[in-house]
């Protein structure tokens, strides 16, 4: 098999990786369900390309083990079907029957919608399970795994997703190693097909030509696989409008902050980053209602994050973010919300940009993210762009001077760092060196006169004074407080720290 002879050949260990997992599920798939119960949905693009010769492959193989046979594929039997429409571009319609004829391809052409065409197509045959070229990333793939059922709705079939967690790179490499071919307009710049009233050639492939015609270079020349879809641009800073809504709701926003990490609770690695948080957090104008240090363990990160995120506006996380096993964090947000880490295509592609061919293998653990709920925040200054489920802030920072770089472009990115709706605090501060006893009462009675003023003290020494703290968003009662405060003891016993 000429598929599997070129695969073998490669020097391309990723791509092995990915090939022989695909097999796997197609051998699996081929022993489940009889040949007469299976079927393929081939749609002319370059990923059900990938499957068709997979497919093609992945049949042999599995005839190969039954019969201990060297001999050669001489028919693919595998029900294909084919949703014809009228918005499809020729090309694509023309290099499908061109395909159907080249591989002997048993092809069932539905002219219907998908879903009421699926439903004639198994009501009339016995299919159990359909092949599919879904991945991560495709609108559909969210909660698929490579066994899926359908859902809820849908005539009742199992969903077979051989390439669910391969990348666009991986894609190219396979077509390209193996020689075969795929639609001409893929060598014309377009790198994800739909219909022709959305589809048009990825304007980052253009080529400068001073003919009036524009030009494009094939699509496998696209070095950076997360601008696939360029045309269908994400929101991301959807952020904003979360902050701006909350602060409809609420006066003061409340922030929560997690830490993960065993180093901290053990003595052996000193939490500087909760402290420069909380204060980043407190200049804005957000309240910090909870400091957390929890060790990395998934369900205790799960249980906090899950109480949290119910009763702050935002959740601040850090620490057991990346591939080691002790590096929880992820799969302890994707518990608390009930949802699967899954590969992220776009993500993986930063992360080989960044890490270059360490990030190899089939299965790229700092690529797994919550799935369905994760937002990339994309900023210039960041090598990976900031983590985001729903009102939780992942970060990555290991130090102060990393926390300074990812404040500094999430400030940017959203309303985090003020606005008109979002004042900021102001403070004064009062030291003075009588007994606790001796100011207790004053401060109590000072409390119900300025509800609306934070009041809080606190000593650098058993010994030394007592220093207190007034904190509000509006200066002329934090003066009003201080002169009252003022007025309960006798002259110069309260001196302003400025």
């Amino acid at each position: 098999m000429e598929i599997d002879k070129a695969i073998g050949e490669s020097d391309d260990k990723r791509l092995k990786t990915k090939y022989n997992n695909a097999i796997f599920v197609i051998k699996r798939a081929l022993a489940l369900y009889s040949i007469e119960e299976v079927a393929f949905s081939f749609n002319g693009g370059k990923d059900s390309t990938v499957l068709l010769h997979l497919l093609r492959a992945g049949y042999f193989l599995h005839k190969k083990e039954q019969s201990c046979s060297n001999g050669g594929l001489s028919s693919f039997p595998v029900r294909t079907i084919y949703f014809e429409s009228p918005s499809a571009f020729t090309e694509i319609n023309a290099f499908t029957y061109d395909a159907a004829q080249t591989y002997n391809l048993q092809l069932d052409i539905i002219r219907q919608d998908f879903k009421s065409g699926l439903e004639a197509l198994l009501k009339a045959n016995p299919i159990r399970a359909i092949f599919l070229g879904v991945r991560i990333g495709d609108p559909t793939a969210v909660g698929q795994e490579q066994f899926s059922p359908s859902s809820p709705g849908w005539p009742p079939f199992m969903r077979v997703n051989p390439i669910l967690d391969w990348s666009y790179r991986d894609v190219w490499a396979f077509l390209l190693t193996c020689k075969v071919k795929y639609c001409s307009l893929y060598d014309q710049g377009y790198t994800s097909i739909g219909s022709i009233h959305d589809t048009v050639p990825n304007s980052l492939l253009s080529v400068n030509d001073t003919s009036s015609k524009e030009k494009f270079k094939p699509a496998y020349l696209l070095s950076d696989g997360r601008l696939e879809r360029a045309g269908r641009v994400k929101k991301i800073a959807s952020l904003k409008n979360d902050i701006e809504t909350e602060s409809q709701k609420h006066e003061v926003l409340l922030a929560s902050v997690i830490a993960v990490g065993d180093e901290i609770l053990s003595g052996t690695v000193e939490d500087q980053l909760g402290l420069s948080l909380c204060k980043k957090l407190t200049s804005v104008g957000w309240s910090v209602q909870q400091t957390t240090v929890l060790r990395n363990d998934i369900d205790s990160v799960s249980e906090e994050v899950d109480r949290q995120r119910s009763t702050s506006d935002l959740v601040f996380i850090y620490g057991g973010v990346g591939p080691l096993h002790s590096d929880v964090t992820l799969a302890g947000v994707a518990k608390a919300f009930g949802v699967r880490l899954a590969p992220d295509e776009e993500f993986e592609e930063y992360l080989r940009h960044l890490i270059s061919e360490q990030c190899t293998g089939d299965r790229n653990e700092m690529a797994q993210l919550p799935e369905g709920i994760t937002e990339l925040l994309h900023h210039e200054k960041l090598s990976v762009p900031l983590i985001k489920c729903r009102n939780v802030i992942v970060l990555a920072a290991t130090n102060t001077e990393e926390l300074e770089k990812e404040w500094e472009c999430l400030t940017e990115l959203t309303k985090l760092g003020g606005g008109s709706s979002l004042l900021e605090y102001s403070s004064r501060r009062l030291m003075t060196s009588l007994t606790d006893v001796e100011v207790a009462e004053p401060l109590s009675k000072l409390g119900l006169e300025f509800p609306d003023i934070y009041l809080g003290c606190y000593r650098k020494s058993r010994q030394g004074p007592i220093i207190i703290c007034l904190k509000g968003k509006d200066n002329a009662r934090i003066d009003l407080a201080a002169q009252a405060l003022c007025k309960k003891f006798k002259k110069d016993v309260l001196v302003e720290i400025k």
